[in-house]
């Protein structure tokens, strides 16, 4: 958006454009960020994938591969990449799954354990380095 270029180490938050609205026309060759409508706390000896699903992935929209950790808590903040001739927009679609795996036994540093920057986060977090 705005033709900038994204880098994680001076991100300038005029790259993103925030959108409320019951459908949005992404433009192609770009990416959106969206927020999950569930909060997730992730058990101790619980590890998730959050993986894009077929139908949306035979059309080109690939959702970024993303886990959350034991003891991760918040709202999931997904990215989607557009493929040059899409243009997706609607809203509360299930574009993605989430995967869980328990262990044995519970992990023994955890996401809340270490601090993590993206813990319990409300809306659409960008990126913190």
């Amino acid at each position: 958006m705005n033709s900038a270029i994204i880098d994680p180490k001076a991100f300038d938050e005029r790259s993103f454009v925030s959108v409320q609205a019951a459908s949005v026309i992404i433009p192609p060759n770009s990416f959106a960020l969206a927020r999950s409508v569930e909060y997730f706390r992730i058990p101790r000896d619980v590890l998730t994938i959050c993986v894009g699903k077929s139908t949306y992935a035979r059309c080109g929209i690939i959702v970024n591969v993303t886990p959350f950790e034991p003891e991760w808590e918040g709202f999931v903040t997904s990215r989607s990449r557009i493929p040059p001739r899409c243009r997706p927009r609607y809203m509360q679609r299930r574009l993605c799954q989430i995967l869980f795996f328990r262990s044995d036994e519970a992990c023994e540093v955890s996401y809340a354990d270490r601090k993590g920057k993206y813990q319990k986060q409300q809306g659409i977090v960008l990126p913190k380095l």
